[in-house]
């Protein structure tokens, strides 16, 4: 019971932070009034799409001992608990799974893994969700391939994030 109880309390979680992640983009560029005139060349009007980085992540899964350990899921409560127990449980999964963070680029984290054996875990809430959607995933019996897949999709898809 106890473990329907966490896997519920996982997907309700996992299924909110994706819905938040999903916001409207804004455009924040001004544009000058346009004049008969004027005319914009053709790739001004269209914005090219822009391709987003994929953060760091191994491609093959490192051996659990050379992993540094996570901490303790009991110094946590709530989520960010559920988190750090998902990172101790799955090491190996989270190790090949990229942080939306970025914090491969302002803390050079080498993956989502990295992200638990610190604090920094603790009040990131990109990385607690992730945690929890791939804990989730891995329990459903996933391939590794199809959890880095549905991360990227729902934690990397171009939100012009400006």
């Amino acid at each position: 019971m106890k473990k329907l109880i966490i896997g519920l309390i996982l997907v309700i979680v996992s299924t909110a932070i994706v819905g938040c992640s999903k916001g409207t983009s804004h455009d924040h560029t001004a544009s000058a009034p346009q004049t008969a005139n004027q005319q914009q060349p053709p790739t001004a009007q269209q914005p090219s799409p822009k391709i987003e980085r994929v953060p760091a992540h191994y491609t093959a899964a490192p051996a659990a001992d050379k992993l540094a350990p996570t901490l303790d899921p009991e110094m946590f409560w709530g989520n960010t608990r559920l988190a750090y127990k998902a990172a101790k449980e799955i090491p190996q999964t989270l190790a090949q799974l990229p942080c939306y963070c970025h914090c491969d680029m302002s803390a050079g984290h080498k993956s989502l893994q990295t992200c638990f054996v610190t604090e920094h875990g603790e009040s990131c809430g990109i990385c607690i969700g992730e945690a929890l959607m791939a804990y989730q995933l891995e329990k459903q019996k996933l391939p590794i391939e199809e959890i880095r897949k549905r991360i990227i999709a729902a934690y990397g898809t171009p939100h012009n994030h400006q």
